[in-house]
């Protein structure tokens, strides 16, 4: 419980400094005094509060998550698409997690080059039940020496690279129609809507946290790439999803080397055995703990 506290004060600390910004920061949000602040206040305590115990079940049903797709290549580089990548590796994922876990239903948000709304593919995963949601991205950066993966749970941005990754592939919604009415009044140009956004932690941080750390680490083992860590950021792709989430950044459009890794078929099998593999691991994990309590 002491460490949910912290989490909660880190949290009313950020809120703090948001609110040292003045008039800018109250148009944004459209928050004219303090006490609007105090329902998202109570909604981080409950969060944070939450029994773990709640969350303990048996791994059934996973929903995994191409990124972009039709009207929304993503990023491109030296003609590969992010929408291409991620496709090929999400339907290779769910492949060899069905061969190593027959018991476990696979469900994708597309099996094609369609274009999927953000708030469309979380309630996918929430209408059915999904037991863990996987987002597969590629990432990309000005500095086309960057390379390696990284995996993003929802939560409080820690560092500025992480806050450039959210506000690119959030950037997709306008692409949508009508996406103020989706989420409610994001404004996907505004840093401090995605600092806002990052605040809702949701009460499966942990166990995506753990996911996550085995995901760059079986990645790191696959594909020899360095690892860039597990990260915390606000996806919209993951904001409204009720069940333990990942966002997965495979590697650099940008990086010559990670793009040649990315847009090989070897390459897509290394990757999707990482992710499998890791998969299998948290499952086995999470059973052994359900055993023992």
């Amino acid at each position: 419980m002491a460490k949910s506290l912290q989490i909660v004060f880190d949290e009313l600390h950020i809120l703090n400094k948001m609110l040292s910004m003045g008039t800018k920061l109250t148009k944004v949000l459209n928050f004219t005094k303090l006490e609007n602040f105090v329902p998202l206040i109570l909604v981080l305590v409950i969060i944070c509060a939450a029994k773990p115990a709640l969350h303990n079940k048996q791994l059934k049903i996973i929903v995994i998550d191409a990124g972009h797709g039709g009207k929304d290549p993503g990023c491109k580089y030296d003609g590969v698409n992010e929408k291409d990548v991620t496709l090929q590796i999400a339907l290779a994922t769910g492949k060899k997690i069905q061969e190593l876990l027959p018991d476990v239903k696979i469900i994708y948000t597309r099996t094609s080059d369609k274009f999927i709304e953000l708030h469309q593919r979380a309630d996918i995963a929430n209408k059915c039940e999904a037991d863990l949601f996987i987002s597969i991205h590629c990432n990309a950066n000005k500095n086309s020496n960057v390379a390696g993966t990284e995996t993003f749970a929802m939560g409080l941005h820690k560092a500025e690279d992480n806050l450039d990754v959210s506000m690119r592939e959030n950037g997709a919604i306008l692409l949508e129609n009508n996406y103020h009415d989706y989420y409610e009044g994001f404004d996907p140009n505004s840093p401090e809507t995605h600092i806002i956004l990052s605040l809702y932690q949701n009460a499966y941080l942990d166990k995506s946290l753990k996911l996550a750390s085995r995901i760059e680490q079986n990645l790191g083992k696959q594909i020899e790439r360095t690892s860039r860590g597990v990260k915390q950021a606000g996806f919209l792709v993951l904001w409204q999803t009720k069940m333990p989430s990942v966002l997965i950044e495979t590697g650099f459009l940008s990086n010559k080397s990670d793009r040649e890794l990315l847009k090989t078929d070897a390459g897509v099998d290394k990757i999707s055995t990482g992710i499998a593999s890791s998969v299998a691991e948290y499952k086995r994990q999470g059973e052994s703990t359900l055993v023992k309590n």
